[in-house]
């Protein structure tokens, strides 16, 4: 689990109506906003998710460190059939999808009893929201870190915001942005082309070519990139100051 200090970006997650809460099991650790403090229910989803990714894990071993796209076709939770899904659509392994995957099943799962859900899993978001909002860019040691965000309309359709870095945090990156952000319907896949457009970006010069991959799987609405000082971006991904 992350330490405080490294998820200091929370206390700027907040909007007017929503009720900010905690649930964390293990190695995942949610922050959402809801229109009441759900954590128990979103605390109860979440061993129900982990406990499904870990028994198909028990069965085969390889789903955890497997780099590539999963090849099996054999019978698997839901949450694990958009984590293999997402890694196909993308050219990754299905581990690059499960913080995505299990920030949107536990976000639907809250849906019910809120309107508007936001749930957070180590910088991937699911978002449902009814009104405009702007989702700030953590970017390591560039410039641009904390300085621009994306903004979004909401309009009620969930959606998701993933990104991925080799320069923060623990996840695993083979390339070197700052960020690789995606935004895409499906949150899962958010998540693991956020990885696959990462690992594209070696240095600078290479994040048009990475921007290029991302808006070419299908599904991806937005892809952002960030290296050093180099920004780049495409569809449904507005950059905006903050």
């Amino acid at each position: 689990m992350s330490r405080p200090e490294e998820r200091r970006y929370r206390a700027r997650m907040a909007r007017e109506g929503l009720v900010a809460f905690r649930a964390a099991v293990e190695q995942s650790d949610l922050w959402c906003l809801a229109r009441e403090d759900l954590g128990a229910c979103a605390r109860e989803l979440l061993i129900s998710l982990r406990g499904q990714v870990k028994g198909y894990i028990a069965r085969h071993p390889d789903f955890l460190s497997a780099l590539a796209p999963w090849p099996k076709e054999d019978p698997a939770p839901p949450v694990v059939r958009a984590m293999i899904l997402a890694g196909r659509a993308a050219g990754v392994g299905p581990m690059a999808a499960v913080a995505g995957a299990l920030a949107e099943a536990v976000g639907r799962g809250l849906l019910p009893r809120s309107p508007e859900v936001v749930v957070e899993n180590g910088g991937d978001v699911f978002l449902r929201l009814e009104g405009p909002a702007t989702i700030a860019v953590q970017a390591g040691a560039s410039p641009l870190s904390g300085k621009i965000g994306l903004r979004f309309d909401g309009g009620g359709e969930p959606f998701g915001v993933c990104a991925s870095s080799g320069t923060v945090g623990h996840s695993l990156s083979l390339g070197k942005a700052d960020a690789a952000v995606v935004v895409a319907r499906d949150c899962a896949l958010a998540d693991a082309a956020a990885t696959a457009v990462g690992n594209r970006v070696v240095s600078a010069k290479h994040v048009k070519e990475a921007v290029a991959f991302g808006a070419g799987i299908p599904g991806v609405l937005g892809v952002l990139v960030v290296a050093g000082e180099t920004l780049g971006a495409w569809g449904e991904a507005e950059v905006t100051p903050l």
